[in-house]
């Protein structure tokens, strides 16, 4: 990615929740005891590991996820959807009880309410991932997804990490909403395992203490990660590193599900990477990801089908 070093090739291990999402849109507010007719209520899946290894598979990349569903018929709905798409579930844990499952209400304009239950994903975890053969083969990047979101996982985020690279994978995590508020304490010691961190704006803020997209990624690289990936909404993405840095600009399209762009975006980047894209390039792409992500109802949908990301970018003005 920097200076002369050789591209990455192969795959992505990603870890991270696997949800069973009910959307409904549009969701105005209403008070209790109405009834609100809606043009839209249905089963995605979701999670932002499932949602990253989804876009990955539908972008081509070799994608194993590491995860837990339950026994149940969304278990199982799950784990059709993954492997229709294309991905890797054998490393997914199959647990006795009810798939973790969420509700997320999405107004006109795009913005999500959520109402989840953890279900079997409270236990998921339990055991730290040691990147046996199994895992590893023909994988280059280890992808964190959702750390916050799964808590036996959170409390051994920079030893999984660490035995990552030593397993020979590139590293990366996206951040997501830390509903405990800790940020730093556990962001802090996964940094010098880090070769790509992703973080939107209120993210950083929380994590860093600055507003400042620059200042942010100052105090990531500062604490070791090797490239730091903001995430700016409507304003595209900028990409920091020790010796540079850029500003992508977004696409403007019309938003109408914000749920998994974030997840998109994360999987259009790293694999446009493993596809041999310099920075710029995947930045690019990335946002490409995230703009068909939210014209669409559902976490991947946008990207379900293998839709030619470079055509679309050609078709499109900034």
């Amino acid at each position: 990615m920097e200076g002369g070093e050789p591209r990455v090739k192969g795959g992505v291990l990603c870890s991270g929740s696997i949800v069973c999402d009910t959307l409904v849109y549009p969701a105005p507010d209403a008070p209790w005891g109405t009834t609100t007719v809606v043009e839209t209520i249905e089963p995605h899946p979701g999670g932002n590991g499932a949602n990253t290894s989804l876009a990955l598979a539908w972008l081509g990349t070799p994608v194993r996820l590491l995860g837990r569903v339950g026994s149940d018929e969304p278990g199982r709905f799950l784990l059709d959807a993954l492997r229709r798409a294309g991905v890797d579930t054998a490393a997914v844990e199959v647990a006795h009880g009810a798939t973790a499952a969420t509700i997320a209400l999405v107004n006109a304009s795009g913005e999500r309410r959520f109402y989840h239950r953890m279900g079997v994903a409270a236990g998921a975890f339990a055991a730290p991932i040691e990147f046996s053969p199994a895992h590893t083969a023909g994988m280059s990047i280890y992808h964190l997804s959702s750390p916050f979101i799964l808590p036996l996982l959170r409390v051994q985020l920079a030893g999984t990490l660490a035995r990552a690279r030593a397993a020979g994978l590139r590293t990366s995590l996206d951040t997501n909403w830390d509903s405990l508020g800790r940020w730093m304490a556990d962001i802090g010691p996964c940094l010098p395992h880090l070769d790509m961190v992703f973080l939107n704006e209120d993210e950083a803020r929380m994590v860093t203490g600055h507003t400042d997209p620059r200042s942010a990624a100052g105090v990531l690289l500062a604490g070791g990660a090797r490239m730091a990936i903001l995430k700016l909404g409507a304003r595209g993405c900028a990409v920091y590193t020790q010796g540079r840095e850029f500003h992508s600009p977004a696409f403007e399209v019309e938003a109408r599900d914000t749920t998994g762009a974030g997840d998109c975006f994360a999987g259009g980047f790293l694999s446009a990477l493993l596809d041999g894209a310099e920075p710029e390039e995947a930045a690019r792409f990335a946002n490409a990801a995230g703009a068909l992500s939210v014209q669409h109802v559902g976490g991947a949908a946008g990207l379900a089908g293998g839709v030619d990301i470079h055509g679309w970018i050609k078709s499109r003005g900034v």
